[in-house]
């Protein structure tokens, strides 16, 4: 589909953006709506007609030069391998005035160790937006790609909402315990993934409400499990698959220590408090799934704002909680 360049810079995002690309033909979309019958299918209508008023052009960005991604490494110091290729994607991309195309990844793990929120930071390094898709808690096989529209209470899928509600022809979607989708005798929920994880197929990828191709080929994907076994084996073969340990003691230290600064940094209440937590919080928050980190250190921050004092204590952090989240460590 067609795109073209634009000059200007966002400068929020210190991104340029890099062009605007169409996800729709009009003309598609504009001919499904005529053959609509006149009382029947609302929501289809609504779709049709809410896509004409939008348009089909999307912001395609990518970084001016591959970003300084060294506050990334200490943030997630078990996600090298990982990181590692999405510079390397980057840095192809700096070359031409094409896309970031970054091959699907994987990321295979138990749970807590942060992949939801590795996701979210590439979503800011590249300038684009993230849509979260929670396979866990999906209750149709349609969540993907949509149900027809034939169907009571049907609507489109998340792809279709993510690049045609959305901002960007290059969201990244994240996939969320993708081991965890249940297939039931009517449906794969994985069966459109044979598709959009292939860069040709997905350029004109066809959502099953609205029945209009979208392109879906510039795409970031990013799927998270714990258990590959449960996932087909040409699933697999689409993606590079990266196996996420545990941080190490020190590791889950130095994660606590930059989510400290990091809250203190954010609120105009944290310059009330030490620069750097104290070696004993620091153990114990160390124990702490990374997701369970931000949680124990607010408890810790509001108990010792209480207690009048301007450093975080042992005491201060939440009872029980490390118990219930301890992780097991890399030595």
């Amino acid at each position: 589909m067609p795109s073209h360049s634009l000059v200007p810079h966002s400068p929020g995002l210190k991104l340029p953006i890099a062009n605007l690309r169409s996800v729709f033909r009009p003309h598609d979309v504009e001919r499904k709506l005529a053959k609509l019958p006149a009382r029947d299918h609302e929501n289809l209508r609504a779709t049709y007609e809410r896509m004409l008023e939008r348009g089909p052009e999307r912001f395609q960005v990518k970084p001016s030069g591959v970003p300084e991604m060294t506050p990334l490494y200490e943030q997630l110091p078990n996600f090298t391998e990982a990181l590692d290729d999405i510079k390397r994607h980057v840095a192809l991309a700096q070359d031409a005035g094409d896309g970031i195309e970054i091959t699907p990844m994987l990321l295979l793990g138990p749970p807590g160790i942060g992949k939801t929120h590795f996701a979210r930071q590439l979503a800011d390094l590249l300038g684009t937006g993230m849509n979260l898709v929670p396979m866990s808690s999906m209750t149709a096989g349609w969540l993907l790609s949509g149900a027809s529209s034939q169907w009571k209470g049907a609507k489109p899928g998340k792809v279709f909402e993510a690049l045609v509600d959305g901002q960007y022809a290059n969201p990244v979607i994240v996939v969320d315990e993708i081991d965890k989708a249940s297939a039931d005798a009517q449906y794969d929920p994985l069966g459109s993934l044979y598709s959009l994880l292939e860069h040709d197929t997905a350029g004109t990828f066809m959502d099953e409400f609205a029945e209009v191709a979208i392109d879906a080929s510039q795409v970031i994907w990013i799927m998270t499990a714990n258990d590959e076994r449960a996932l087909p084996e040409p699933i697999l073969n689409r993606m590079n698959v990266f196996e996420i340990d545990p941080p190490t003691h020190e590791q889950a230290r130095g994660i606590a220590r930059n989510l400290y600064r990091a809250i203190r940094g954010e609120h105009g209440w944290g310059r009330r408090f030490a620069e750097e937590p104290g070696d004993e919080v620091l153990d114990l928050l160390a124990v702490l799934a990374p997701r369970e980190m931000r949680r124990a250190l607010m408890t810790g921050f509001g108990n010792s704002r209480l207690a009048g004092r301007e450093a975080i204590a042992a005491e201060d952090l939440p009872r029980g909680g490390a118990g219930k989240a301890r992780m097991g460590f890399l030595q």
